[in-house]
């Protein structure tokens, strides 16, 4: 009997009950489109009421342990790798493969577009469009200097990622030169990070409320109708999407680590379901090193200075929209692109997701530099936005998912992978 109540609690776990909530959730968005009439009690009550505040609520929960957990944990991985060689050894092999991930999805995005030809064919009167927020272009001498914070504590008020990190890993560093010396310090630090991990696992909890409502709510307010005239466009991103993850990303695994796919992508799942369904990297972070430390055997101490990093600059689904939008874009405006604007493409989408915000829909926005790189209307960009929040959460988990393949090679590279825990079926947490 006992172990028949135990069964029934492993199937009922975390990853179950937020699947079973995006699938009720998209049913009764459905319902709720097609069946229950306009008016002010679906419209205001239900769908922008009820729906959005639960669903927006359980984000913005997450969101408040963003900026303080990815602090703590960049200072405490810096602190526990102590080196600042083997640090610098980390950082830049990570960086290297965020790259050269970002720009292989950018030449698969390309390519799948320019076989399937997705603006070919297109009305402008048959699609919907949306106001578009253009980015600012920002030089490459500025982006490079943005990361060095001018005040460390304004940028944390802001949530800007990349002087969090950079300020973060030099405070590790200084601790762990100290040493005894700022032990106090380094406890404070070791024991918040521990806090604020306690806290994300707290809020998990009610995940599968917070997914239930946010899909429920995106349902029922585009249902099926927006779809129809951009299949072919949803189907290019989706198919260049799916070959990133499921092909580039599990290769790479292969060729430098020779551990399972199979057994990487069972236990990453319900992390990719939770980034789906938020369709937002930062939120994930803690259960992206929660899931890569407990049940796939990586170093804490890596994994806690790669993920943050990863959420701010590593956008290979993101890069991948871009790409597929740019060729599409093109095509509806019949305009033809070289081999030039294809390069300048390729670098531009890689730049661009360098500092990007790990936040719904932030691709967009940065769209329009990569637009602009190639001489294509930003207006364009109003043409993929009614849709685009279903695919927001897709490449949000090919985002995360690169994250934790490029983790894991460089985990392994620094002889810090435990493949014991990696293969084993028992997942229960590791011992610290």
């Amino acid at each position: 009997m006992a172990a028949k109540e135990k069964t029934e609690k492993k199937k009922l776990g975390l990853s179950s009950q937020i699947f079973i909530a995006l699938i009720g959730g998209a049913i009764v968005g459905v319902l709720i489109h097609y069946f229950m009439p306009e008016g002010y009690i679906r419209d205001t009550i239900i769908i922008n009421g009820i729906l959005y505040v639960i669903g927006q609520g359980f984000v913005r929960l997450l969101q408040m342990l963003v900026v303080p957990l990815v602090f703590c944990s960049l200072v405490c991985g810096s602190m526990a790798i102590g080196d600042t060689k083997t640090l610098g050894g980390v950082g830049v092999r990570i960086i290297i493969f965020y790259l050269c991930t970002t720009a292989l999805a950018v030449c698969v995005a390309l390519s799948i577009a320019s076989l399937i030809n997705p603006g070919i064919g297109i009305s402008l009167d048959a699609i919907e469009t949306s106001e578009v927020t253009v980015a600012e272009s920002t030089s490459f001498a500025d982006t490079l200097l943005n990361i060095i914070p001018k005040n460390p504590i304004n940028s944390l008020a802001e949530g800007d990622m990349l002087p969090i990190i950079v300020f973060a890993l030099f405070v590790g560093v200084m601790l762990a030169k100290l040493g005894s010396k700022a032990s106090t310090v380094a406890n404070f630090f070791s024991q918040f990070n521990d806090v604020m991990m306690e806290m994300t696992m707290s809020i998990m909890t009610i995940a599968p409320i917070g997914v239930f409502c946010m899909i429920a709510k995106t349902f029922a307010g585009i249902g099926f109708d927006a779809f129809l005239p951009m299949l072919k466009y949803m189907g290019s991103v989706t198919l260049a999407l799916v070959i990133q993850c499921f092909g580039v990303y599990m290769l790479l695994l292969v060729v430098f680590t020779r551990l399972n796919p199979i057994t990487f992508l069972k236990k990453f799942f319900p992390v990719q379901m939770f980034a789906f369904t938020t369709a937002t990297s930062n939120a994930t972070i803690p259960l992206s090193i929660d899931t890569l430390t407990n049940k796939l055997g990586v170093s804490r101490k890596i994994c806690s200075f790669t993920i943050p990093l990863g959420a701010t600059i590593n956008m290979d689904g993101t890069s991948i929209m871009q790409g597929v939008a740019v060729i599409f874009i093109a095509q509806v405006y019949g305009v033809n692109l070289g081999p030039a604007e294809i390069l300048t493409v390729i670098a531009t989408a890689t730049l661009a997701s360098i500092g990007t915000a790990g936040v719904p829909s932030v691709g967009l926005v940065t769209l329009s530099m990569v637009l602009s790189s190639v001489g294509l209307p930003t207006e364009g960009i109003a043409l993929i936005m009614g849709i685009d929040r279903i695919l927001d959460m897709l490449r949000t988990a090919v985002n995360i998912t690169g994250d934790a393949v490029c983790t894991i090679i460089v985990s392994h590279q620094n002889h810090a992978l435990n493949r014991e825990i990696f293969n084993r079926e028992d997942v229960a947490p590791a011992k610290k």
